[in-house]
């Protein structure tokens, strides 16, 4: 197993995409750091994990704050002996609409997402450079946070916020040896449950049935499963000449998300003053005006959902 002897961490992990990694990476081989804000949801993740023969251990607390961050890494250490790789993947949402999101929406969102990510790579970092492990960060971005999403602020945010921080973290830790890159997962989850556009999808994964090719292929839709290989692979040896990326995976589906480049360049001589723009560089821009949010395929009929 390419894990074998590993330690990690996987925030946000008592369910859903986040305990779908830490079984996988126990799978694999690695002794996993379970973490959730229940003490319950904890204890059932280690467990499906020591069922399963792996070696898990249970951390019950929320992520934010740099005490957290710490309590993880120690864990790591104290009870395994050591960390090699960080899976950032606990969040919330607060979803509501510009004017009707409150302060609390917001800041709860953030701390959780953009500060629990830097607290909580800042902490394990700090380790992997004292012990000169070439450790592996995986942080977990959202499409909302490459295209932004109506009544997702707090969110769309955070999230574009993680992938601006693991570009420069790629910088300062090339040196050490230490790579790190984000994630951009589409999977059935509760939250998609709930939207009848999917719900083909779900009744087919929730019957044991595949999921029909529009979902896997056109839009990268499929179980949480899908996107858990990925997560193992950036935290193996063999991904170590990959780091600054954002990677999205879901279905039968693998995106490398580009870098922002300017679509359009033009000069002007004296600079681009008012008047210049209306008469010059108001086309320019017009012309070259980019999509916001993400634009879904029309569903097929057969895939409609039922009245």
């Amino acid at each position: 197993m390419s894990l074998n002897g590993k330690v990690a961490i996987v925030t946000g992990s008592g369910a859903g995409l986040g305990l779908a990694y830490a079984q996988e990476l126990a799978r694999q081989g690695a002794s996993v750091v379970v973490n959730d804000v229940n003490e319950d949801v904890t204890n059932r993740a280690v467990q499906s994990i020591t069922d399963e023969g792996g070696k898990a251990f249970g951390v019950t607390a929320a992520v934010g704050s740099t005490e957290t961050a710490e309590k993880l890494v120690n864990a790591a250490v104290e009870e395994f002996g050591q960390l090699d790789i960080l899976v950032n993947n606990a969040g919330i949402l607060r979803d509501r609409s510009l004017l009707k999101m409150s302060d609390d929406d917001f800041d709860a969102v953030i701390n959780v997402h953009l500060r629990g990510t830097f607290t909580c790579v800042r902490a394990a970092y700090d380790y992997f450079k004292n012990n000169e492990v070439k450790g592996r960060i995986v942080t977990i971005g959202s499409p909302t946070g490459q295209r932004g999403n109506f009544g997702q602020t707090n969110y769309a945010a955070a999230k574009a916020g993680i992938v601006g921080m693991v570009r420069t973290w790629a910088l300062e830790m090339k040196r050490a040896g230490v790579t790190v890159n984000a994630i951009i997962p589409v999977a059935a989850t509760a939250m998609t449950e709930t939207v009848p556009f999917f719900s083909a999808a779900i009744e087919a994964d929730k019957a044991g049935e595949a999921m029909p090719d529009f979902f896997r292929k056109d839009l990268g839709f499929g179980p949480v499963a899908d996107v858990a290989g990925l997560v193992a692979f950036l935290a193996s040896d063999e991904a170590q000449n990959i780091s600054g990326q954002a990677i999205g995976v879901g279905g039968d589906r693998l995106q490398v998300w580009s870098h922002p480049e300017p679509v359009a360049t033009e000069f002007n001589d004296g600079g681009w003053t008012y008047d210049a723009l209306q008469s010059k560089g108001r086309t320019v821009i017009e012309n070259n005006l980019q999509e916001v949010g993400e634009k879904m395929p029309e569903l097929p009929a057969e895939l409609q959902p039922k009245a």
